[in-house]
C-alpha cells in the first residue's frame, strides 16, 4: 500500500499570548497571516516554499494534553537568503539572541536565538565554504 499523500507540513508552537509570537514571527520574517482566530493563527512565506507556522493557544482544548505543559527535545530551522537581515532585525526586536551569525564548516552562517516562549531557533544562509 503506497503512503498517504502530504498535502501541509506545519509546525505548531503553543503559547499563552499568540499576539506577542504573531508579532515576533511577523516582524522577524515578515509572514503574511493566512488565518487568525482567538485561539489559532497560522502564517505562511508571503512566497517561496509553504511552509506554515501555527501558533496555538496553551490552554485550547484542541491542543494535546502534553503540550500544555512545558515540552521539548527539538529546534526550528529557518534557512533565509541573508542571516545577517534576521539579525538586525531580532537584535531590533529585543530577542534572545543565543549566538550571532557564525560561519560554520559546512557552509552556513548560523545564528541561535529564543522565541518568548522558549522555543530554539537556527536561523542560517549559505556561504561558500572556505577552501585550503
Amino acid at each position: 500500500m503506497p503512503a498517504s499523500k502530504i498535502h501541509r507540513t506545519m509546525y505548531n508552537i503553543a503559547a499563552d499570548d499568540l499576539a506577542a509570537m504573531r508579532d515576533f514571527y511577523g516582524t522577524l520574517f515578515e509572514l503574511d497571516i493566512i488565518y487568525e482566530s482567538d485561539w489559532y493563527i497560522v502564517m505562511v512565506p508571503s512566497d517561496g516554499p509553504r511552509f506554515e507556522l501555527g501558533i496555538i493557544s496553551r490552554s485550547s482544548e484542541v491542543t494535546p494534553e502534553i503540550a500544555r505543559r512545558s515540552f521539548g527535545g527539538g529546534y526550528l530551522t529557518f534557512v533565509v537568503d541573508d542571516v545577517l537581515i534576521a539579525f538586525e532585525r531580532a537584535e531590533a526586536m529585543g530577542a534572545d539572541v543565543l549566538e550571532p551569525p557564525t560561519d560554520m564548516f559546512y557552509g552556513q552562517r548560523r545564528m541561535l536565538l529564543r522565541d518568548p516562549v522558549g522555543t530554539l531557533l537556527d536561523i542560517s544562509s549559505p556561504v561558500p565554504v572556505a577552501t585550503a
